[in-house]
């Protein structure tokens, strides 16, 4: 089958797998295992920060910096299809407290001037704007993402109300290929970054949360109380290590399949809209009575797999393991689906 479904489904290559095989690991819990002291440090190092924490997920380091950053009855302004409110199971209430501010961005992006709409006043029956969180790239946006002068001119609101900012990069290095800008300037702007290793990247499991010492040192209490303390985590580590190393400029692969298959797409009757494809996600609506479900059922009988994203929304992305020859295959398919 070919897998449309996510980045995610991607397996470790033979490479990956080697350096696995040979990492020397210890116990992560009591901080002696050398490979993710090695990763924990390239991270921070890569975005000019000073410590990070690998944990089993993004969803889990999103958690910990919303825990890092505020107290109860405080509250968080994202864009309205941001992981952090879609796909985190309301994690935001459960485990800080917050409230949260939801902006009706474009493509899953907010702009500077709906940020400082978004900070209330002073008032006993307000809670308290505390954290602003950017995702990029934005996953239900298509895959949009944003540009370096944009971030800034949203930290500077922050900085003006004393706002603290995150960014959930699960795939900054998708944006970051295509922009040319540098995971450092990234890092500059932000209090805190989630990334992803798992995604485009191609490791199996990990994500990493980098920032101050501090909160680091705050945030590793945290991913103990959720769980998430890992032993011989090294051969995790191992498999990010060499993802860092091997997979981030071939990201741009994935991109350049996208836009063909956006193309392909654009030229079907079936297909009502696609939103602007920048990375490796495709998001489109379906025309007329063609549902999601029907059309995703339809598509596996050709030996494709691709996720419904809503009623009548399909979500393509493509990854370390969808080749030029299953490109091929899915064009086929698709000029001859209906």
């Amino acid at each position: 089958m070919i897998n449309l479904i996510s980045d995610t489904v991607t397996r470790p290559v033979a490479g990956m797998l080697e350096a696995m095989m040979q990492a020397e690991v210890g116990d992560d819990v009591f901080g002696d295992d050398p490979a993710v002291n090695a990763l924990e440090a390239r991270v921070a190092e890569m975005f000019g920060y000073e410590a990070a924490v690998f944990c089993p997920s993004g969803t889990m380091t999103n958690q910990i910096a919303l825990r890092m950053h505020t107290q109860p009855l405080d509250e968080v302004v994202c864009e309205r299809l941001s992981h952090i409110y879609q796909y985190e199971v309301g994690g935001y209430a459960y485990n800080s407290g917050l409230a949260i501010h939801l902006i009706d961005g474009e493509y899953g992006k907010m702009r500077a001037e709906q940020v400082e709409a978004a900070v209330k006043p002073e008032a006993d029956w307000l809670p308290r704007t505390r954290l602003v969180v950017l995702e990029n790239t934005a996953n239900k946006g298509g895959g949009s993402i944003y540009r370096l002068e944009e971030v800034r001119a949203i930290r500077e609101v922050c900085d003006r109300h004393g706002l603290k900012l995150h960014l959930d990069g699960a795939r900054i290095f998708n944006a970051l290929v295509e922009t040319g800008e540098t995971a450092r300037e990234w890092g500059e702007v932000f209090d805190s970054v989630s990334v992803c290793l798992s995604k485009g990247l191609g490791a199996p499991v990990g994500s990493l949360l980098a920032g101050s010492a501090e909160d680091i040192r705050f945030a590793r209490k945290v991913r103990k109380l959720m769980g998430g303390g890992m032993r011989q985590a090294g051969y995790l580590a191992a498999a990010g290590l060499y993802a860092l190393e091997h997979h981030i400029d071939r990201l741009k692969e994935d991109h350049g399949r996208a836009r063909i298959l956006a193309e392909a797409l654009e030229r079907q009757s079936y297909v009502a809209a696609l939103r602007p494809v920048q990375t490796n996600i495709l998001v489109f609506d379906l025309a007329g009575d063609l549902g999601s479900a029907e059309f995703a059922e339809r598509l596996k009988g050709k030996g494709i797999l691709a996720a419904p994203f809503g009623p009548k929304t399909m979500r393509f992305v493509t990854h370390l393991d969808f080749s030029d020859e299953m490109l091929e295959k899915t064009l086929e398919v698709l000029d001859g689906l209906f």
